[in-house]
């Protein structure tokens, strides 16, 4: 199943479009402001098959041949922070429709942890620079008549932000579905008590804020989805509801943590995203190489 076969429209002070990416569970969201026809990307997929370790464009062409059938100016491509479980196709969707790549402040933290990990070497810059902007709290873009206000949002890991439109907020893996709760924290730099923080700031937003989230994995008894309201998730998220408190919500993230596996991805994911998608300086031999350290993770 394509991401194009799974798009949703969200209508509201801004529209929202998800291409769902049945491979990683991956949410790619177009945002538009629907009286000047600019918009923004966030968290755009490239295909990655595991076992050949081939890449492929096929559902960043199919985002990108939706947003030149509707004539859409893109302004912004926006990451909420350095994925564990997809590479990013922000390089390339930024080669075809233009636009500024954005992310985190707080990304040097993890370039820092994983350069360390991979042994990336002095060739890899450790300052955030591989991006066109680096927000923080507070930080401001301009997408046609709308504003978007930047939230530091880190538990997940230090670098997450959350993005927040006139009516819609995307939390990246800070919060999922209700039914599925909120995002691990046992990756470097993750923190439980953190994301705690982090996501009560959210719940303090509109009851009827719209919520989109980056994954979702389906429910019993539904379909895949990825979008709710602040007071659906203050009232029903499974880690939260009923005013869990921090000691709670602490121990309970930190037991279900202990018994995940790594997502299958992590790999090739951090290597290409902390390198804001582009892939390790090739070797003399012309060829980019994923390194696989042992017994390190």
């Amino acid at each position: 199943m394509s991401m194009s076969e799974q798009t949703v429209l969200s209508e509201g002070k801004v529209n929202v479009e998800g291409f769902f990416d049945p491979v990683t569970s991956t949410v790619t969201y177009l945002v538009s402001d629907p009286a000047t026809g600019t918009g923004a990307i966030i968290d755009p997929v490239l295909d990655y098959e595991a076992r050949s370790g081939r890449t492929s464009t096929s559902s960043a062409d199919k985002l990108i041949a939706h947003v030149k059938e509707k004539d859409l100016k893109i302004k912004w491509i926006l990451e909420t922070h350095v994925h564990a479980d997809h590479l990013t196709a922000s390089p390339y969707v930024q080669k075809e429709l233009g636009g500024q790549t954005v992310i985190g402040r707080c990304v040097t933290i993890v370039q820092q942890a994983f350069g360390d990990a991979f042994n990336a070497g002095g060739t890899f810059k450790r300052d955030g620079s591989q991006w066109d902007r680096l927000v923080g709290e507070g930080d401001e873009l301009n997408l046609g008549d709308q504003v978007v206000k930047v939230m530091e949002t880190p538990g997940h890991t230090p670098a997450c932000v959350s993005y927040v439109f006139a009516d819609a907020v995307f939390v990246g893996d800070t919060v999922f579905m209700p039914d599925y709760g909120t995002a691990r924290c046992d990756f470097p730099g993750g923190d439980a008590d953190i994301l705690y923080s982090s996501v009560q700031r959210l719940m303090e937003l509109p009851d009827d804020m719209r919520m989109f989230t980056c994954h979702d994995y389906g429910g019993e008894g539904r379909d895949f989805a990825w979008e709710s309201s602040v007071a659906q998730q203050r009232r029903d998220n499974v880690h939260l509801g009923g005013g869990k408190s921090r000691p709670d919500f602490v121990a309970l993230r930190k037991g279900r943590d202990a018994g995940l596996s790594l997502p299958e991805l992590i790999l090739p994911s951090v290597q290409v995203n902390m390198r804001a998608g582009e892939f390790p300086v090739p070797e003399d031999n012309e060829t980019s190489y994923i390194k696989i350290p042992l017994n390190i993770f």
